[in-house]
């Protein structure tokens, strides 16, 4: 079954990422230093998605039940599109090595010169990171973010500039790819519909369409005047 698909988010923090999860009533979250993603089990869970924010707080979704009821603010929302990598042949790279907790420095600076979607301080811990270094230097890195049933998702995947154009994030995928294969996984992966540069490398490696998606940037009620 690919329902978890439907509402990954969701599906993560109820199920392999409880332990990450903050909730309330129908409204769950990541802690805040692993990631600012909530997300809602139905309509019904906007009342409860307010609480757990607070007044004015922000929150990043992906999935079902985009419709918020009055006193949400949208503050940026983005066209995107899920795929799955059933077909994707994962492969170990020889040259990347695991990344830790002790590597967040060096890979939220990496994050921040190439903006591959949210990650933070503690993002590290949710699954299996690998990176590739140049003189010591991290140039390029991928990972695993959510966890939905069977399906693992590949996330943070980038490349510093100054080393793109050289396979790495190719390369690092796949490496990704194939250790989650071992864990008796399949990736899935979602991303801007405006990367078309990310995109056509999946879509090259094997990775499918499997649906378009919506991601919300949204301020909950009662922030007050510039909240």
């Amino acid at each position: 079954m690919d329902d978890e698909l439907d509402n990954p988010i969701w599906a993560a923090l109820t199920g392999p990422h409880a332990r990450f999860a903050e909730a309330r009533g129908a409204a769950v979250r990541y802690q805040p230093d692993l990631s600012p993603f909530h997300a809602v089990g139905g309509p019904h869970g906007w009342p409860d998605l307010a609480g757990l924010a607070g007044p004015g707080g922000v929150v990043a979704m992906s999935g079902p039940y985009l419709d918020p009821p009055p006193g949400w603010d949208p503050v940026r929302i983005m066209a995107g599109v899920q795929l799955t990598g059933a077909a994707v042949r994962g492969e170990p790279d020889p040259e990347a090595v695991p990344l830790t907790a002790a590597d967040a420095p060096e890979m939220l600076d990496l994050v921040a010169r190439t903006d591959p979607g949210p990650f933070r301080k503690r993002t590290v811990e949710l699954g299996r990171y690998l990176g590739v270094r140049r003189g010591g230097k991290l140039v390029a890195m991928a990972g695993e973010r959510l966890r939905c049933g069977r399906w693992i998702e590949i996330s943070a995947v980038c490349t510093d500039p100054a080393y793109r154009g050289r396979g790495l994030a190719g390369r690092l995928t796949r490496a990704v790819a194939h250790g989650i294969g071992e864990q008796g996984g399949t990736p899935f992966l979602a991303a801007t519909a405006a990367n078309t540069g990310a995109l056509r490398l999946y879509r090259a490696l094997g990775f499918t369409h499997r649906r378009d998606v919506t991601f919300a940037i949204l301020r909950a009620p009662g922030g007050g005047a510039g909240g």
